[in-house]
């Protein structure tokens, strides 16, 4: 890693406001992987050896029973995962792995846990980075066991092209199949979510979303932000 690498990721959100002490040995064993798209990362039952911080690119983060599997999360840059199997010292409950060529920084867990104990700004971050992995699970579940699938799909469409802009056109940063799993359907019921949302202005080409009529999909959608708006 070059020192130009080490100045910038002093600046990560975990390392903010921490000892120069600190920083430099958290990076001191820090390394930056290079992922292909569609590469395991994490493997569910594994010990956390490693809190992984994505600089590009896009992570699924999945569980398995069996031949079961649900996605749990799809992680964008700047985001970390799985901090909480890090700070316990256990073993990840879910398994990552690329949507698209990634890069991420690994941060060796162990001196993350011993700091922790002694640099109270790495601890409070450490604190804010599990608080809010607890509220974005809590968002997801309501949003899951409190709505249907039509309903998910709208407002996950609005907060989308909220994300990349709010013009009204976007393109999904997956494929469909990941965003069936993201929102808890099986493929061929977010088709015919699509299909509905014919009649709310909503077309859709392969990827390419345009929302034509947004009064529509919000009505539809009844965003509220207690589920949706993650700064909450």
């Amino acid at each position: 890693m070059t020192a130009i690498d080490r100045e910038t990721l002093a600046q990560l959100e975990l390392l903010r406001g921490c000892a120069q002490a600190t920083i430099a040995e958290i990076l001191a064993t820090a390394r930056i992987q290079q992922y292909p798209a569609h590469a395991e990362i994490v493997r569910e039952g594994e010990a956390a050896d490693y809190l992984h911080v994505m600089l590009s690119g896009l992570v699924q983060i999945v569980a398995h029973d069996g031949a079961h599997e649900t996605t749990i999360a799809i992680i964008e840059p700047p985001g970390a995962f799985i901090m909480a199997a890090v700070y316990l010292d256990r073993a990840y409950l879910q398994a990552a792995r690329t949507i698209e060529p990634t890069s991420v920084l690994l941060l060796n867990a162990e001196p993350i846990r011993r700091l922790t104990r002694t640099d109270i700004a790495l601890s409070n971050n450490v604190a804010r980075e599990l608080a809010q992995a607890y509220r974005t699970v809590a968002q997801e579940l309501k949003n899951q066991k409190l709505r249907p699938g039509l309903q998910r799909l709208a407002n996950w469409l609005l907060r989308r092209d909220v994300e990349v802009g709010g013009d009204g056109r976007f393109a999904i940063p997956f494929d469909k199949k990941v965003l069936a799993a993201k929102l808890g359907m099986a493929p061929e019921v977010l088709s015919r979510s699509f299909a509905t949302l014919v009649k709310y202005d909503v077309v859709v080409s392969g990827r390419d979303v345009e929302i034509r009529d947004r009064t529509a999909l919000v009505r539809l959608a009844r965003p509220s932000p207690l589920i949706d708006d993650p700064s909450v």
